[in-house]
């Protein structure tokens, strides 16, 4: 994704995850909004912002955080929301493992009380180590946490996957975890 289009992403997350207020659009009950609208509303913060470069944002977005509904019309963020919406996931198996990316810092606190889902409405986890070292890495070394996510749902659990492959779940109790790198 081009630098330019790196900043085009975060600040469509931050409207489309957690303030749509900002420039004024709505978002309905499943997170979705009218893309005309968008681009008119946020030209004052991003006037290099068009249908071209909105769809070349939401192809190239490795993270693949955005989601067009079928003819284009409509967008949303596909998880990652610090605002009330139903993004209509059905539970599903996960695999027996799953790995949370962090750091040092936060490590006493999860030994203590697991994995929380703080502003957001799930904790996030992945499928693959590579990504939460991605993810870990963005607020220093990383540390890689492996969650017994097949143990968790046997228990009865319940796990969703996003549009775009992200494993979510409300909470990872301590005894879920497995704590070395």
């Amino acid at each position: 994704m081009k630098t330019n289009n790196k900043h085009i992403s975060k600040f469509l997350s931050l409207i489309l995850r957690h303030n749509p207020d900002k420039v004024g659009v709505q978002l309905d009950e499943n997170g979705w909004t009218d893309v005309q609208e968008l681009l008119q509303k946020v030209k004052r913060h991003r006037p290099e912002l068009d249908m071209d470069v909105l769809e070349e944002v939401v192809a190239s977005c490795d993270k693949q955080r955005f989601a067009f509904n079928e003819d284009h019309t409509r967008i949303r963020a596909n998880q990652g929301h610090s605002i009330q919406v139903d993004l209509e996931y059905q539970p599903k198996q996960p695999p027996e493992f799953l790995y949370h990316g962090t750091v040092a810092k936060f490590m006493s606190a999860i030994r203590e009380k697991g994995l929380l889902k703080m502003n957001r409405h799930h904790v996030h986890l992945s499928e693959e180590r590579e990504t939460a070292i991605k993810v870990g890495s963005r607020r220093g070394k990383p540390v890689i946490l492996t969650v017994r996510s097949g143990e968790m749902y046997a228990k009865g659990i319940e796990f969703y996957q996003s549009d775009n492959k992200v494993w979510l779940t409300d909470i990872v109790a301590p005894e879920y975890i497995e704590f070395k790198s």
